[in-house]
């Protein structure tokens, strides 16, 4: 597998989100979590389109342990395997990332659809609290935006006959979270970036570590 993201491209991406979190958090998240309360909330469209990232973990993680059961039993992936083991360990990568980061940044939610979370819209609170730990303090990097870019974009990446469909995923992801009030427009990039960037990390390491292995294999060069 010897695909990578653009490291140009991705300092620009990364660079342009940085820049755009602040000012969502300052201009633009208090005024659409306002509008999409009185508009939208409460729309099934928009929870079935945020539902897609949902059982990315158990499908991740699923497929890293058969891959495991079946490589101690003599199975080597080829290419196309290889693509799939990437993208599940990016999504594994990228969701435990993320729970950390909520704990540090621990920022309240735009409602309280945990029940008793402090919330924006039903308590005008806005704001973070750096470790205070607890389900209601863990809005910041949305971690259903996390979970399906970090596979998304391995599989953007390796295989990108099928950009439209994985931009799709991505977006509607995106537009449920955002539609439902379920998350900050910051949030949301927050969420971006991290499985953007957990996936541009899992291609480097799966460089890195084939390299020297194709080194040894016989008729390789240096084998």
């Amino acid at each position: 597998m010897r695909h990578s993201l653009n490291r140009y491209q991705l300092a620009w991406i990364v660079l342009a989100g940085l820049v755009s979190i602040p000012l969502c958090i300052t201009s633009l998240d208090r005024p659409i979590a306002y509008w999409v309360n009185d508009h939208a909330y409460g729309a099934l469209i928009f929870l079935a389109m945020a539902g897609i990232a949902q059982p990315v973990l158990q499908i991740a993680s699923l497929g890293v342990i058969g891959a495991a059961i079946a490589a101690g039993c003599g199975w080597r992936p080829g290419p196309r395997g290889r693509v799939l083991l990437a993208a599940a360990v990016a999504a594994i990568l990228a969701i435990a990332f993320k729970d950390q980061l909520k704990f540090c940044f621990g920022r309240t939610w735009p409602e309280s659809w945990l029940g008793n979370n402090p919330s924006f819209i039903r308590d005008h609170v806005f704001g973070f609290h750096p470790f205070h730990g607890g389900r209601g303090y863990q809005s910041f990097p949305s971690g259903h935006t996390t979970a399906i870019t970090a596979p998304m974009m391995v599989l953007w990446v390796c295989w990108p006959r099928g950009r439209i469909l994985y931009a799709a995923a991505i977006l509607a992801v995106m537009i449920g979270l955002l539609g439902d009030n379920f998350h900050f427009l910051s949030d949301i990039i927050g969420g971006f970036l991290v499985g953007l960037l957990s996936a541009a990390a899992v291609l480097t390491l799966a460089r890195a570590v084939e390299t020297p292995l194709n080194r040894g294999r016989p008729g390789s060069p240096g084998g």
